[in-house]
């Protein structure tokens, strides 16, 4: 097993406990805890430049390592946006592509040129989307190309202070802070707890207040020609399971929860990007999710993709609504 995948699969688990290994990692942990502070107070002291856009910034991010449920809220809330009939466009640093230019995103753009999550996000929303590696010059390249757009929603970077944010939403799943140690010792990115506009669950989390959101799997997959193929249809035999995610055995159990037999489970490292990987057999359907799918498809054209659905509930869509009037009223 390569160090990557032994860290992917076995430091998740050290960091839910204050346990031994936590431990020895503790004086790694306070070092970054102070790197963290100074960079926020250098932030604070105007040292570093914090970069405003004419647009309201709305910011979906979370503060543990790994996945929360950070790119389905986006979608949400993007199509949210949309059924208001405002303007709306995304950025993202594409985390994954092999470059670091600024560039947009298209339907047929590929996940190695602007990253999984973005391309995912652009083919379910079709709205705007740019990816820099400074998410300021992407907001400021999506405006330019697209000056109708009034909001910018940036997928992931609550710890990217060098763009100016209106509205932070912070997503938080079943593990909440985890131990509560900073990384490498526990999962945190930041200090908890600290100030965020709204927060948003979607699993059961210990973390006091915020919005509950429902998880689940769409009742069907699809094919990479676009055919549906309805779940039901594949619970009369085994099938096989792939997925490169933070959480992958998130995405099994979802599965076995919707009724499916899992023959074989492979979980990679999130982000994977597929280039080295083959199924070990083609005589069972193959499932994955729909951030991987675009990678997997060239090797394995045969796998069905299962969308993951997110609904949060109302008191949360009122609470940002409320909001964003209150912010934007103040940009007029």
């Amino acid at each position: 097993m390569s160090p990557s995948a032994f860290l992917h699969q076995h430091l998740p688990q050290v960091w839910l406990q204050r346990g031994l290994v936590a431990r020895l990692l503790l004086p790694v942990a306070w070092a970054y805890g102070a790197l963290v502070a100074l960079r926020s107070w250098a932030y604070g002291a105007s040292l570093f430049k914090s970069e405003r856009v004419p647009a309201l910034v709305i910011v979906v991010g979370n503060v543990v390592a790994g996945g929360a449920g950070k790119t389905p809220t986006t979608i949400a809330l993007v199509k949210h946006l949309q059924s208001q009939g405002l303007g709306v466009g995304v950025i993202s640093r594409g985390h994954g592509r092999k470059n670091r230019d600024t560039r947009p995103v298209a339907l047929n753009s590929l996940p190695q040129d602007v990253g999984d999550e973005p391309l995912l996000i652009h083919q379910a929303t079709g709205v705007p989307l740019w990816v820099g590696a400074a998410r300021a010059d992407a907001a400021k390249a999506l405006l330019q190309a697209h000056p109708e757009v009034r909001i910018i929603v940036c997928d992931d970077g609550l710890q990217h202070l060098a763009l100016a944010r209106d509205i932070e939403i912070c997503v938080m799943d079943e593990r909440g802070v985890g131990n509560g140690w900073l990384l490498p010792a526990g999962p945190l990115r930041e200090p908890w707890p600290r100030t965020v506009d709204v927060l948003l669950h979607t699993g059961a989390s210990g973390a006091t207040g915020g919005f509950q959101a429902r998880r689940q799997l769409a009742s069907h997959a699809r094919t990479a020609y676009g055919r549906l193929v309805p779940l039901q249809d594949l619970k009369h035999q085994a099938v096989d399971a792939v997925a490169g995610l933070a959480r992958p055995q998130a995405f099994f159990d979802m599965l076995r929860q919707s009724g499916l037999t899992l023959a074989q489970t492979t979980a990679l490292p999130d982000h994977h990007d597929y280039a080295q990987w083959h199924p070990s057999n083609t005589d069972k359907p193959l499932l994955c999710t729909e951030k991987d799918a675009a990678k997997l498809w060239p090797h394995a054209p045969h796998a069905l993709a299962v969308p993951l659905q997110l609904t949060p509930e109302e008191g949360f869509w009122q609470a940002l609504d409320a909001l964003i009037a209150q912010k934007m009223q103040a940009h007029a």
